[in-house]
């Protein structure tokens, strides 16, 4: 418990402003308000709002954990999980609303648990791997897609067909990044076991 107080710095703080925001975000998509308005707002609007802020703290708070040098264990464990649930949740709702094809929503929420047991099993072999230009790219049209299939659902309907071509990009680029990903998890492996096996048995001499 002292290890979590401590940890609570500005960084994991909006990370966890980002995990209270998934909620919201669903009961506004998916609540039929009258007139499909909230305060006079179209909750399309409200919704691409919502989704918007979450994702700019998902930047923010990996930008200030850096620049203030509060890199912590409990923010390494808590922000992917935030990352997962609230594009899964967007996307789960987008399914809902037939705004978005279930299988490819199954594929692209599918890959992101498998990389996730992967990683945890790369973590137990000692071995991290950075991310990668295809998972950047990924996350950064993942975003993309929600915001134009919301908006396209709403007052902006001519940015649905662009919204389902960066969905498009999310499904390639999600396959493309997970075997990527299994191809240099086996590559570190390897390393890590060759060196291994070359060190030398000190209990010998």
């Amino acid at each position: 418990m002292i290890e979590l107080v401590a940890s609570m710095n500005l960084p994991n703080a909006l990370t966890l402003v980002r995990m209270f925001l998934v909620p919201l975000l669903v009961v506004v998509l998916l609540t039929e308000f009258e007139g499909r308005r909230i305060l006079g707002v179209p909750k399309e609007l409200v919704g691409a709002a919502i989704f918007a802020l979450a994702s700019l703290t998902d930047w923010l708070d990996g930008y200030l954990a850096r620049r203030r040098r509060q890199v912590t264990w409990f923010g390494q464990m808590l922000d992917p999980i935030a990352d997962k649930l609230l594009t899964s949740a967007a996307f789960v709702s987008l399914v809902q609303l037939n705004l978005a094809p279930a299988w490819m929503v199954a594929l692209i929420i599918g890959r992101e648990f498998a990389i996730t047991g992967l990683r945890s099993f790369a973590h137990s072999r000692g071995v991290t791997i950075p991310a990668s230009p295809l998972g950047k790219i990924k996350m950064a049209s993942q975003v993309t897609a929600i915001l134009l299939l919301i908006l396209g659902w709403g007052p902006l309907p001519w940015l649905a067909p662009l919204g389902y071509v960066a969905l498009w990009v999310v499904l390639l680029t999600a396959v493309a990044s997970a075997v990527d990903y299994c191809f240099r998890l086996q590559r570190m492996l390897n390393a890590r076991d060759d060196h291994l096996s070359v060190v030398p048995d000190r209990r010998a001499s």
